[in-house]
C-alpha cells in the first residue's frame, strides 16, 4: 500500500472510530425497542445482501475492521454460526447506531425489519445449538463461605474480614475465573477452621485470654467532630446516645470480664478511663453492647452543626454532672457505671476477657445441629459419629455422601477421640471438614464417561447450590436438598416455587447487599470523604443512611415483585429523619427507617437517591462526567471508552478570573477534539442530575448563577431536569435498561461472564419476563429456568 492509500485508509478509520464513540450507545440514538418492532416481513436474502454492502461494508470488511469487526465473508443466509460477529451487528442495527449520523441512511423500516430477521435467526439457531458456557471450579467467596457456615453451624459472626478480599471480574466479586487459592488465603481457612470447630463444639481446653475490640470507624470520626445524639447500632436501645455494639462468641459457660474504655476528654486534657464488670456468661454468640442513656446528654453544649463548643473552638469549657453508661448483653443491663469528665464520653475501646471458672461447653446453636445423637456407652460412639459426620456432610458439600467422603472424616474423628473424649474427636472432624475442597468450592463433576463438549443438564443438587449461591450467598437448605434428593427440582413449578420462597426469606438479603451494593456500586460510598469545610452537614450517620435508603428500596421492589421499571421512577422510598431532613422532606421523624410517599417526580427512583448522587461526585463538588458515565455504564450497559492520556483537568475560573459553572467549565472542556467525541455522550445525561449537589442535596443555584438542568443529545433528543432524563429512559430506552439488568443479574447467578452466545438466552428471559410487565421475580425465575443455569459443556479437547 502506497503513502497516498495509507493515508485515506487511517482518516477513514480515525472518522469510523470517532462516530462510533458519537453514536457506540443507545442513549444516543432513540431507536426503537425491540418489543415495538411488530411484525415486519423478513428481508429476502437479496436485499440482506444489499443492505450490508451499502451501509456496512464501507468500514466492516477485513482491510479497514473499523472497531474490530468485519462483515467480509459473512453467511447473510445463516448467521447463527457466526454469531460472533452477528451480534455486534444486531445492536448496532436495531438501535440505529450505525450508519454513522453523516453517512447514507438506510429506510428505518427495513433497518427494523433486518433487525428482526437478523434476531430471530441468531435465537432460533440458538435453541437448536444450546451453549451453556463451560464454569471454572468455583471457589466461595468470603461472603459465601461467611454465610456458609452460619447456615451450616448456626454460628451468625463476621469471620468473611479474617479473609483476604476477593478479586472481582465483570463488575463483580463471585466470579469464578478470578477466585484464586493462594497460600495465604489457605493458611487463613486452616486457622478459620479450627477457630470456629472448637467454638462450635466447645472445646474445654480453651484457655482464658482478651480480644480488644476498637470502636468502629464511625465513633471514632464522631470523636473528632464532637457529639452527636444518636444510636450508633440498632443493637443498643432507644434512646441511647454514642457507644456501639458487637456479636460476641463466648466459647464455654464460664465468668467473663468486659472491659470498656472512654476517650479522653478534648476540652480538659482527663487520661482515658477503664470500667470493669465481672459477669457469668452462657456460651454462644451474644451480643454485647455499651450506650449512654440520653438523659446523660441533655447539657452537652455543640454548635448547630454539632461540634462541641469548647475552647479550642472559640467557645467556654462546660463541666457537667456525672453521666450514665451501661453495659449490656443480649439488651439486658449488666452494669450502670457513672462516668464523670469535663465534657461529653465516648467509647474507644472494648475488651472481652475468658473464660474464667468455666463450667462446660454450653448449649448452643451450633451444638443443637451438630449433636443429633449422643453415645451412651463406648459402643455406640462409632455409629454416632458416622451418623453425626455424614448430616454435616451432606449440608456442607451439598449433595449425597458416600463412604469415601465419611472415611478420612471418621480418622480425624478417632485421632481426637483418642486424644480426649467423643466431642473433642467430632471436633477434629468437622476441623477438616470445614477445609475439604468439596465445602470450599463449587464443584460440579463432568457425567462418566462424556465426550468433550458435550452439553449436559447440571444434577439436581448442583442446581440447588447454584439457587442458594445466587439467591443467598450460602450453602442450600434442607428443603433445596430433600427436593434435590427426590429430583423434583428441576421440575418447572417446583423451581419456580422455590426461587419465590427463597426471595422471601430473610437470607436473599444476601442478593440485595451483594449484587445491588456492586451492580450500584454502593459499596464505594464507605470510601466517599466529601470535603467537611463544603459539606459539614455530611457525617457517617448520613453515609449510613444513605446505603440503607438504596437497599431498603431494592429489597421492596424485589420482595413485592414490582417491575424492575420501578427502580428507574418508583414514587416511593425509605427515609428517616437524618436523611428526610437532607432531602428537605417535613414531618418524618426518628432514626427508624419507613416507608415514605414522595411528592417530588425528581427524587423517585435510583437516580433521585443520595447514595448514588454521591458515589458519583468529587469530594468537593459534582460531576457531571461521573454520572453521565454511571448511567450508560450501569443501567444502559453502554459504558464509554477510557479516556486518553493526559487529559487536561476542568478549569475552575475563567480568563478573568470569573468562578464557573460546571457546565461553563465543560463547555470549554469539550473545545478539545479529543475530549467532545465522549463527553458529548455523557455530558447532557449528567447536566439532567446537577441540581443535586455531591451529597445528593437538591439546589437551584451553582457558581453565583441559576443552574441549567437541560441535556440535547446528538440525535437532537432533548430532556430536562432528573424527571426528564427519567421519563426518556423509561421511553427511548427501556429494553436497554431491562437487557443490562438482566445481564448483570445473569452474570452475578452463573460466576461468569456473558458472552456473545449468551444474547439469545438474554432476549428470551427478557421476552418470558415481559409477559408479567418485567416484574423482579419473574426475570429471576426466567434465570433460573435459562440455558446456561441448567446446563453445563464439558471440556474440548
Amino acid at each position: 500500500m502506497n503513502r497516498s492509500a495509507a493515508v485515506t485508509v487511517f482518516r477513514r478509520i480515525q472518522r469510523g472510530v470517532t462516530l462510533a464513540l458519537l453514536t457506540s450507545t443507545a442513549v444516543l440514538s432513540a431507536g426503537v425497542p425491540t418489543s415495538q418492532m411488530g411484525d415486519l416481513a423478513a428481508p429476502d436474502l437479496a436485499a440482506r445482501k444489499s443492505f450490508f454492502t451499502r451501509y456496512c461494508f464501507g468500514c466492516h470488511n477485513d482491510r479497514v475492521k473499523t472497531a474490530g469487526v468485519s462483515i467480509q465473508g459473512v453467511d447473510f443466509a445463516n448467521p447463527g454460526p457466526q454469531a460472533v460477529v452477528w451480534e455486534k451487528v444486531l445492536r448496532k442495527v436495531r438501535t440505529g447506531q450505525m450508519p454513522p449520523p453523516d453517512a447514507p441512511q438506510p429506510d428505518r423500516k427495513l433497518a427494523l425489519a433486518i433487525a428482526r430477521w437478523l434476531e430471530t435467526s441468531l435465537d432460533d439457531y440458538a435453541a437448536q445449538h444450546p451453549n451453556p458456557g463451560r464454569l471454572t471450579v468455583h471457589r466461595l467467596n468470603r461472603i459465601q463461605y461467611n454465610n456458609a457456615i452460619r447456615d451450616l453451624l448456626g454460628i451468625d459472626l463476621d469471620f468473611s474480614s479474617q479473609l483476604p478480599v476477593d478479586d472481582s471480574g465483570y463488575g463483580f466479586d463471585n466470579i469464578g475465573d478470578v477466585l484464586s487459592l493462594s497460600p495465604t488465603l489457605l493458611e487463613r481457612y486452616l486457622t478459620l477452621a479450627r477457630r470456629i470447630s472448637r467454638w462450635a463444639v466447645g472445646d474445654l481446653r480453651i484457655k482464658a485470654g482478651e480480644d480488644h475490640i476498637d470502636a468502629p470507624r464511625e465513633i471514632r470520626a464522631r470523636n473528632a467532630l464532637g457529639p452527636r445524639n444518636e444510636r450508633v447500632s440498632d443493637d443498643l436501645p432507644l434512646g441511647s446516645r454514642g457507644g456501639f455494639a458487637v456479636k460476641y462468641y463466648f466459647p464455654l459457660d464460664g465468668e467473663y470480664i468486659i472491659r470498656v474504655k472512654t476517650n479522653a476528654d478534648p476540652s480538659s486534657g482527663d487520661s482515658v478511663e477503664t470500667y470493669e464488670v465481672r459477669t457469668p456468661v452462657q456460651a454462644g454468640v451474644h451480643v454485647v453492647g455499651v450506650s449512654f442513656p440520653r438523659a446523660g446528654a441533655k447539657l452537652e453544649l455543640t454548635s448547630p452543626t454539632g461540634r462541641p463548643m469548647g475552647p479550642q473552638y472559640g467557645g467556654a469549657a462546660v463541666k457537667r454532672p456525672p453521666v450514665a453508661m451501661d453495659v449490656r448483653i443480649d439488651g439486658a443491663r449488666v452494669k450502670r457505671f457513672e462516668v464523670v469528665q469535663a465534657n461529653t464520653a465516648d467509647v474507644t475501646k472494648l475488651i472481652i476477657g475468658g473464660p474464667y471458672n468455666p463450667t462446660g461447653r454450653g448449649d448452643t446453636p451450633a451444638r443443637r445441629r451438630i449433636f443429633i445423637c449422643r453415645p451412651q456407652s463406648p459402643a455406640e460412639e462409632q455409629p454416632c459419629a458416622e451418623k453425626i459426620l455424614t448430616a454435616l456432610a451432606r449440608k456442607a458439600f451439598r449433595r449425597p455422601v458416600t463412604g469415601a467422603d465419611i472415611t478420612p472424616l471418621m480418622r480425624f474423628y478417632q485421632a481426637g477421640r483418642q486424644e480426649a473424649d467423643f466431642d473433642t474427636g467430632i471436633q477434629k472432624a468437622l476441623q477438616a471438614l470445614l477445609v475439604a475442597p468439596d465445602f470450599l468450592f463449587q464443584i460440579e463433576q463432568d457425567p462418566p464417561g462424556a465426550a468433550p463438549g458435550t452439553i449436559y443438564p447440571i444434577s439436581n443438587h448442583e442446581l440447588a447450590t447454584r439457587l442458594s449461591l445466587f439467591l443467598w450467598s450460602s450453602i442450600p437448605d434442607d428443603e433445596l436438598l430433600l427436593l434435590a434428593d427426590a429430583g423434583k427440582l428441576r421440575d418447572p413449578a417446583v423451581l419456580e416455587t422455590q426461587v419465590r420462597r427463597m426471595i422471601a426469606d430473610p437470607k436473599s438479603d444476601a442478593l440485595v447487599t451483594h449484587f445491588a451494593g456492586q451492580w450500584l456500586q454502593l459499596r464505594n460510598l464507605t470510601t466517599v470523604r466529601p470535603d467537611p469545610d463544603l459539606f459539614p452537614e455530611w457525617d457517617d450517620s448520613l453515609r449510613r443512611a444513605m446505603a440503607r435508603e438504596t437497599e431498603q428500596f431494592f429489597a421492596t421492589i424485589l420482595r413485592e415483585n414490582r417491575s424492575v421499571l420501578d427502580l428507574l421512577d418508583a414514587d416511593f422510598t425509605w427515609l428517616n429523619q437524618r436523611l428526610a431532613e437532607h432531602y428537605q422532606i417535613p414531618r418524618i421523624y426518628g432514626s427508624q427507617f419507613r416507608r415514605v410517599q414522595l411528592e417530588d417526580p425528581n427524587r423517585g427512583g435510583l437516580l433521585g437517591q443520595g447514595s448514588i448522587l454521591t458515589v458519583t461526585s468529587y469530594p468537593n463538588r459534582t460531576s457531571v462526567v461521573q454520572r453521565g458515565k454511571w448511567i450508560l455504564e450501569n443501567l444502559l450497559g453502554a459504558p464509554p471508552p477510557p479516556p486518553p492520556p493526559n487529559v487536561p483537568e476542568l478549569k475552575p475560573k475563567s480568563a478573568d478570573g470569573r468562578k464557573l459553572s460546571m457546565r461553563e467549565a465543560l463547555e470549554l472542556h469539550r473545545a478539545n477534539p479529543t475530549c467532545a467525541s465522549c463527553h458529548a455522550r455523557m455530558d447532557p445525561i449528567g447536566f439532567a442530575l446537577e441540581n443535586y449537589d455531591a451529597t445528593g442535596k437538591w439546589r437551584t443555584v451553582d457558581a453565583g448563577e441559576p443552574i441549567n438542568p437541560t441535556g440535547k443529545l446528538p440525535d437532537g433528543t432533548e430532556f430536562s431536569g432528573p424527571a426528564g432524563l427519567k421519563k426518556l429512559l423509561l421511553s427511548a430506552h427501556r429494553d436497554e435498561f431491562v437487557e443490562t439488568l438482566t445481564e448483570k443479574l445473569l452474570t452475578y447467578a452463573l460466576g461468569r461472564g456473558v458472552e456473545y452466545y449468551d444474547k439469545p438466552v438474554v432476549r428470551a428471559i427478557i421476552r418470558e419476563a415481559g409477559q408479567d410487565g418485567y416484574r423482579f421475580q419473574s426475570l429471576i425465575v426466567a434465570i433460573a429456568k435459562s440455558t446456561p443455569f441448567q446446563m453445563r459443556r464439558t471440556l474440548e479437547k
